[in-house]
């Protein structure tokens, strides 16, 4: 059976070039940057490299790029660092509601540690309105924090406008921006963030490392003691090979990311377009322009999306009913929520998530086995229209 990967919003392959070059730092080059010696100084020079190219990337310099564990220690470096370090100045802290776990968990830590959270509701479209952040920012707000596309249902953000009203105020902007870098062409500078969070194994580079942007001259309190890694920004010996894998990866990206936004986006309105169609009874979640190239949500009326995804996969296809993170849980998507979805509707929906190995033949055969799927689903569903 031909397996077709449409989940790449969870994680993606890692790249050939990006294996072949983390390699040698298993073995032959795998000395400890912090060693003085040759081993050391030539793992250092490569993390430093990696460094640079992530900084290309996003149009930032490479001293403003600390190395984590991935994205959910960045979110959690830059809400915690931020948090603590300007307590001086204030105690409030804004974030979106259809924010990553990552985030929204964090603010519940810091709210139960005394700071204040507001939470920003979203339309039904999923977009945060700067004018609701305007109503919600004080002269005590330390951060914001809007993802700049949410990962379940590829609305993007106008982060542009919400940091002009976050500058007006002094206070300081975090994004969650993992599911965007490598995949939109963006400049820091003009997106208006401080603090910026990465994660290596959604741009084909591998698990467990990540990045937090922040730029220069922004005071933070740092969540590991310990060494003086990471220009004192982060303590730990740093994973040299899965640096090399993030660094590749971005100059991978940075190279191909045109091209392959051009080639995805048809791709992805076909796949919409004709599952509206051929389907009755289903609805896209998410802006129908403002999107990420590769996202399609569709609610399905009167169906479950988890059976939906496991009848999918017995066709050898991979697609999601939200949130990898969240894979487990009865509750509703807390995303689906915030843009006005019922429960019922909700837990009926798909999300496919195209990428680099994904060919107009995979979308015509998921277009092919999908409307029998939900026929049979439906007429299982005591909730359906007989």
């Amino acid at each position: 059976m031909k397996r077709i990967y449409l989940d790449y919003a969870a994680t993606t392959p890692v790249h050939p070039r990006v294996l072949q070059e983390m390699q040698p730092f298993f073995s032959e080059r795998f000395g400890n940057p912090s060693s003085l010696h040759l081993f050391g100084q030539e793992a250092k020079m490569a993390v430093e490299t990696a460094r640079g190219r992530l900084a290309r990337l996003i149009g930032a310099w490479p001293e403003e790029i600390v190395f984590t564990s991935g994205g959910t220690e960045a979110d959690n470096f830059a809400l915690e660092g931020i948090a603590y370090a300007q307590e001086d100045k204030g105690n409030h802290i804004i974030i979106s509601a259809i924010e990553h776990h990552a985030v929204i968990k964090c603010a519940n830590f810091l709210q139960s540690r005394g700071f204040q959270v507001t939470i920003l509701p979203v339309g039904g479209d999923g977009l945060v309105d700067p004018g609701e952040v305007k109503k919600s920012i004080t002269d005590k707000t330390i951060l914001v924090s809007v993802m700049h596309a949410n990962n379940e249902i590829g609305t993007i953000q106008p982060l542009p406008e919400i940091s002009k009203v976050v500058k007006e105020k002094g206070s300081l902007l975090h994004s969650d921006a993992i599911q965007t870098v490598g995949h939109l062409p963006f400049n820091v500078d003009a997106l208006g963030a401080d603090l910026l969070s990465i994660s290596a194994h959604k741009l084909y580079g591998p698990k467990g490392v990540g990045a937090l942007y922040v730029r220069k001259g922004t005071k933070m309190v740092n969540l590991l003691h310990g060494g003086s890694q990471e220009s004192g920004h982060r303590a730990s010996t740093e994973n040299v090979p899965a640096i090399i894998g993030l660094g590749v990866a971005a100059e991978v990206v940075l190279e191909e990311m045109l091209e392959e936004r051009t080639r995805l986006i048809p791709l992805r309105d076909k796949l919409i377009k004709c599952i509206l169609d051929k389907i009755p009874d289903t609805q896209l979640n998410g802006h129908p322009t403002l999107r990420l190239p590769n996202n399609v949500n569709i609610s399905f009326k009167y169906v479950e999306g988890e059976a939906m995804i496991l009848n999918l996969d017995l066709q050898g296809i991979a697609a999601s009913s939200g949130s990898a993170c969240s894979s487990g849980s009865t509750e509703p998507s807390h995303v689906l929520s915030a843009i006005g979805l019922a429960p019922e509707v909700a837990r009926g929906s798909v999300r496919f998530t195209l990428g680099r190995l994904v060919k107009e033949e995979d979308i015509n055969f998921v277009l092919e086995v999908l409307p029998k799927i939900v026929e049979k689903l439906r007429a299982m569903s005591p909730l359906a229209k007989k």
